[in-house]
């Protein structure tokens, strides 16, 4: 009988969790297994919950009915506990907490984190669960993310891929900007090109205040990235403690040597081989503006050494972050 798995819910848009859903649900069909994203289609052998799901009733009634419930959890909404933002959006970052709390310590009975900050984070804020558990970085296709040509060849590029530098996360296109300027002032020309969703009103303000150029590419569709990659001398990665960005990997794959404060899951999945992981200087769960000193440095010395750090990156994504190897993984605790 062909195995079958449902995985819930099924996201639309841009973003970490429909970049895995589609990466997923491409492998484990490639492996002979069926994937369903309704929970009323069954038979099948078990339920990946994608971070949360508010069709909790029915996830609870297939837990009765004995099906594997696996539960994959990211980071937690924290920017606004710390800067202003909407009683809508406040409420929303907090009802998302509570949903993914709750699906964790009462439905599932298996987690999968995406890293050892993830699972760090969540038993520091909701305790620790005695309950199995398995740390899986996400993964990338080798065959599709792969070294190339295509950067400058008179100046240096500095690249931002994010999904959204707004609600909270503008300072992040700041210590970008910031970082290029202090290696422009080292005497290497330097670019910063933006790859996500800028309102107008922040692309404004840096266009006037830069001291390097910007190239803005607004949202741009996944399959473009690998080009984008390839055509960047380093990937900044702008986020505050991400739990595993994608944007990390996918540039390892590529080539790509990456700087970037050391936050989050960041010294877990950068070595000192592919890019430079960076001391902060403050305190970063306040968002107090960091010492960006330390970090000119080391993407100087990638800059100088770019070969190295080149065929490292790619290295390092083939042995530890190929989308087979997470998928295999995942499917192991889901089929057992």
């Amino acid at each position: 009988m062909t195995e079958r798995i449902c995985v819930v819910p099924k996201v639309h848009g841009v973003g970490g969790m429909v970049s895995f859903l589609h990466k997923f649900s491409a492998g484990a069909r490639a492996r002979g297994v069926q994937v369903t994203n309704d929970l009323a289609d069954g038979p099948y052998a078990a339920v990946l919950v994608i971070g949360g799901t508010r069709e909790l009733p029915a996830l609870l009634r297939t837990r009765q009915r004995g099906v594997r419930v696996v539960q994959r959890l990211d980071g937690l909404n924290w920017i606004h506990r710390v800067r202003p933002v909407s009683l809508r959006h406040s409420l929303r970052s907090e009802f998302g907490n509570q949903l993914l709390a709750f699906i964790r310590r009462y439905v599932a009975g298996t987690i999968i984190y995406q890293s050892e900050f993830s699972r760090w984070w969540w038993n520091k804020r909701f305790g620790q669960q005695k309950k199995p558990f398995a740390v899986i970085h996400n993964g990338v296709d080798l065959d599709t993310y792969l070294p190339g040509e295509g950067r400058p060849q008179d100046y240096y590029r500095l690249l931002v891929v994010e999904g959204s530098l707004g609600g909270g996360y503008e300072d992040g296109l700041g210590n970008a900007i910031r970082l290029a300027e202090g290696l422009s002032n080292r005497g290497l020309p330097m670019q910063v090109q933006v790859v996500g969703e800028v309102s107008p009103a922040l692309r404004a303000e840096w266009q006037a205040r830069s001291g390097v150029p910007l190239l803005w590419s607004g949202l741009l569709p996944r399959e473009h990235i690998p080009a984008i990659d390839r055509g960047a001398h380093l990937l900044f990665s702008a986020d505050v403690h991400p739990a595993c960005p994608n944007a990390v990997i996918e540039a390892l794959a590529c080539g790509l040597p990456v700087v970037a404060f050391d936050t989050g899951s960041l010294s877990e999945l950068v070595t000192a081989e592919t890019g430079f992981i960076g001391p902060y200087g403050s305190d970063s769960w306040r968002l107090e503006s960091p010492v960006s000193a330390n970090l000119v440095a080391g993407a100087e010395n990638i800059l100088k050494n770019w070969s190295s750090f080149s065929w490292a990156a790619r290295f390092r994504a083939q042995e530890f972050f190929g989308l087979e190897k997470m998928t295999d993984r995942y499917l192991e605790v889901l089929l057992g």
